[in-house]
């Protein structure tokens, strides 16, 4: 099949939401030649979906300089829950100390708009039907008949995922306990806003801007197959409220469940999966969005070093070690939360106990972290606390003036930060890939949960912020960690 009427790239991503989108605006900061295929003409999402961003995917954004373009068109809000109980998270030290509300149609507006800033090619209005992968490549088979020959495949095309089948990667889980009608619709009639909880479950209107009204409804009965209909919504409401407030149409229908699974592996050889493709969930505490994005953040970088032959395929093998437990851990708390939305009083004891835990500063902290994704570690063995984490976002005194942490990170580049004496740090063998930068930093080192942490002396930050070396004083363990995540070191 290789022949000069295949169009060749470096990767193809299945699918243009914002996994996609993220991975491919990655991938193209990293000078590689992506493309995206999307089913869709156009970027427009049908009805809610996500309804917004949690602070680290604000951080990632930053990292990349467009948080800007986000945080203009939503409302900056503390946004994350567990149960009943509110979690704050303006205390946290990140500039991005809340959440962000931004429906999906205008988040991934906004990502396509970077993209295309970035010249990625969009194959629009077609989808992958299929691929062949080999010990070069992909040979990547798109339902308009025209074939895309790419060093990887990365499968973003959603809970269904055909890339994910094709490839036999397995989607061990749990099946539906629980289904609920979501829907955009127009009502004659006054609807009750608000969210209630009683014996019949959890159920909630809200007005959806235009006149109409937001409906998320439980089903009596689970239901995984047949089509939602508008005149099943109307039952509903009646069997709920005692009346479908003049209900006339909907200008979205569609229903979700609690089924929870996850990818038995992240890879297979050349072909990769992010985003929904590696990991469904439950709806509930908003984390979908979010995971993928940052699935996109921490692969890109490795992806492109990989395909640009900096680093050995192994690398590779670190985005499942990586990613595939915090996915699994979010999986167990959504589980939690779609539980704790049952209606009986047992469950209503469960809920204002939780509550009570939750006021306290500890539990708080720790939940509030932990879904905002602010608490994310990489296990890169014993040290220093930072290792692993989020690099926070400091305000430095460098040569070229004040700098944060974040601004270093435009470009997608990793860098050493070094915040002693100048000229011990060599990284002469990395110097095309790696940036050093020399600063002063004077103010606490502090973390989310943890709080103050030693100063550190350096550190070296990967392309995703999070930190692959700290120094405290000499260069040990520099060298295998630039060699372990960036390449060997070039010939002088």
């Amino acid at each position: 099949m290789h022949t000069d009427t295949v169009k060749q790239h470096a990767v193809v991503i299945a699918g243009g939401g914002p996994t996609g989108l993220m991975l491919a605006a990655e991938l193209a900061l990293a000078q590689v030649d992506v493309a995206i295929v999307e089913r869709r003409t156009r970027q427009e999402v049908a009805g809610s979906r996500s309804r917004g961003l949690h602070a680290r995917s604000l951080e990632v954004l930053d990292q990349r300089g467009v948080v800007e373009r986000f945080t203009s068109q939503g409302q900056a809000v503390q946004n994350v829950a567990f149960g009943q109980a509110p979690l704050d998270l303006s205390d946290f030290p990140t500039r991005h100390n809340h959440g962000l509300a931004l429906l999906q149609e205008r988040f991934e507006g906004i990502l396509a708009q970077w993209v295309g800033e970035l010249a990625v090619p969009l194959y629009r209005g077609c989808e992958v039907t299929g691929f062949a992968q080999d010990d070069t490549g992909v040979d990547v088979k798109l339902s308009d008949g025209r074939v895309l020959r790419a060093k990887y495949l990365v499968g973003c095309d959603g809970g269904r995922s055909l890339v994910r089948k094709q490839a036999g990667i397995g989607f061990p889980g749990w099946d539906a306990s629980i289904s609920y009608l979501i829907a955009e619709v127009e009502m004659t009639g006054a609807p009750e806003f608000g969210i209630r909880r009683d014996e019949k479950g959890t159920y909630a209107m809200g007005p959806q801007g235009d006149g109409r009204v937001g409906v998320v409804l439980r089903e009596e009965q689970v239901n995984t197959g047949d089509a939602p209909t508008l005149e099943g919504l109307r039952e509903g409401l009646v069997a709920l409220y005692g009346t479908d407030y003049g209900l006339r149409s909907a200008t979205y229908l569609s229903r979700f469940t609690d089924m929870t699974r996850q990818a038995a592996s992240y890879r297979d050889r050349r072909v990769l999966l992010a985003g929904d493709a590696a990991h469904v969930h439950s709806p509930m505490g908003g984390q979908g969005l979010n995971l993928g994005v940052q699935d996109a953040v921490n692969l890109g970088w490795k992806l492109a070093q990989v395909v640009r032959g900096v680093s050995p395929e192994s690398l590779l093998d670190t985005y499942q070690a990586e990613r595939h437990p915090v996915a699994a851990r979010a999986l167990r708390k959504t589980m939690a939360q779609t539980a704790l939305s049952r209606g009986d009083a047992r469950m209503d004891a469960v809920r204002e106990t939780l509550t009570e835990l939750l006021r306290m500063d500890g539990p708080r902290k720790q939940y509030a972290a932990m879904l905002s994704g602010l608490d994310v570690h990489y296990d890169f063995g014993n040290g220093h606390p930072l290792l692993g984490r989020r690099m926070p976002d400091l305000d430095l005194v460098t040569a070229d003036g004040p700098r944060r942490v974040f601004h270093l990170l435009h470009a997608a580049r990793p860098v050493l930060l070094d915040l002693g004496e100048p000229g011990t740090l060599d990284v002469t063998p990395w110097e095309d890939r790696v940036r050093r930068v020399a600063a002063r930093y004077t103010g606490a080192w502090e973390l989310p949960v943890l709080g103050a942490v030693t100063a550190p002396v350096a550190v070296l930050i990967r392309p995703d912020g999070h930190v692959a070396w700290v120094g405290q004083g000499t260069d040990q363990g520099l060298r295998e960690a630039l060699t372990r995540w960036f390449g060997p070191p070039r010939a002088t």
